[in-house]
């Protein structure tokens, strides 16, 4: 065995010890929990925008750009648009690629930013709502021909909107790619936690399992819940298998 095929086999292994660790995943859950009570995620930006994303769910979609190098990511919600600029920074390092973010109000001053970003070249905005038919089919226009897509979904977190959103844009995600689904960890916090429309039972992760009950076409990747352990996304990283 050669020295790389050595260490992706020790981490392999490393990485299934994490998923029977019970003291490592109750000191993460702790984290959990604590760290979105006190907007943990609020504290980063990447090449100088907001980006509201763990650290963790940073390093795992990197390694996923990396080892997938596709020609478009489609991404549902833009805020401040640091998701979009750290997508794009990671595919012009690959050389090849673009993304397309959609969202129902993107803000002219995060609009102004974004544009006048050095990664702006790859990167396109939509402005609607994600489940307007128009907007997917607008989008869908920017997928074909794509040999590789990957989807990320990161708008309205309530159960429906989520639901929605997977049965109009999953299918855009090319076999072997990923259909990413964010604050699926809403159903894992205690309840209550955010005055917001989602809560435990009504949210991401329950939109999730309730879509892969009729789409076998997907499975959620554990092996990526067990390596991260702190994250937005537990049972929320879905690759598309046929």
């Amino acid at each position: 065995m050669n020295p790389v095929e050595q260490f992706k086999k020790e981490r392999e292994e490393l990485v299934k010890s994490f998923g029977t660790n019970k003291e490592l995943k109750d000191a993460a859950a702790q984290f959990n929990n604590i760290s979105n009570r006190d907007r943990y995620s609020y504290n980063f930006t990447w090449m100088g925008r907001p980006i509201i994303q763990y650290p963790q769910d940073m390093i795992a979609m990197q390694e996923l750009l990396w080892e997938l190098k596709p020609d478009l990511i489609v991404e549902t919600g833009i805020a401040h648009g640091g998701s979009l600029i750290f997508y794009a920074s990671i595919m012009e390092l690959i050389g090849k690629g673009e993304v397309l973010g959609v969202d129902i109000d993107i803000r002219e001053h995060n609009r102004r930013e974004i544009e006048a970003h050095p990664m702006a070249k790859r990167i396109k905005m939509i402005q609607g709502s994600a489940i307007d038919p128009a907007i997917v089919a607008e989008v869908a226009k920017h997928v074909a021909g794509k040999k590789t897509v990957m989807v990320l979904l990161d708008s309205n977190h309530t159960h429906d909107h989520v639901l929605s959103e997977l049965q109009m844009y999953a299918n855009f995600t090319t076999v072997g790619s990923y259909c990413v689904v964010f604050d699926t960890i809403v159903e894992d916090l205690p309840k209550g936690m955010y005055d917001r429309p989602w809560d435990v039972g009504n949210n991401p992760k329950t939109a999730v399992f309730e879509y892969l009950k009729s789409h076998p076409n997907f499975v959620i990747d554990k092996q990526i819940d067990n390596k991260l352990l702190i994250s937005v996304a537990p049972d929320g990283y879905l690759k598309r298998v046929k």
